[in-house]
């Protein structure tokens, strides 16, 4: 019986203390829209990098270190992921791919370049951007 009066307090507490969902309207960097079926985040203006992409992808080679990558297979492919936050700067880099050591050598590759890239914009505000970069790698069979 003394439980009651404890559940009776403490149970509405429990509801009441839930933390709110942050309201669309605060979330003014995001614009979703509808592509084949899913939702995707898209800027007025996506982030760039100052010097090009194919800059980026020769720069992105020349740091990767071939022999740090063990595979026995003929080719080797992984997607890397990166925000650019809103000074420009690249964060949360992951590779996904099937071989660990490409994808370790992927992102330590991309995270080598220093260059600054110009952040996306949305309603004139800086915002951040997720980038998605493909890369495959072929082993010369002896």
């Amino acid at each position: 019986m003394k439980i009651i009066p404890f559940l009776a307090i403490f149970f509405p507490v429990l509801i009441f203390s839930q933390e709110q969902p942050i309201q669309t309207t605060q979330l003014n960097e995001l614009l979703i829209t509808e592509k084949n079926g899913r939702a995707t985040i898209d800027a007025e203006k996506p982030a760039t990098f100052p010097l090009g992409v194919t800059v980026l992808r020769n720069k992105i080679a020349k740091n990767f270190r071939m022999r740090k990558v063990h595979s026995n297979a003929e080719t080797e492919s992984c997607s890397i992921t990166f925000l650019i936050d809103k000074e420009g700067f690249v964060t949360e880099v992951k590779a996904y791919g099937d071989n660990e050591s490409f994808n370790r050598e992927a992102e330590r590759a991309l995270l080598k370049i220093k260059d600054k890239w110009t952040p996306a914009e949305l309603n004139g505000e800086k915002v951040r951007y997720r980038f998605r970069i493909p890369l495959t790698i072929s082993f010369n069979q002896k």
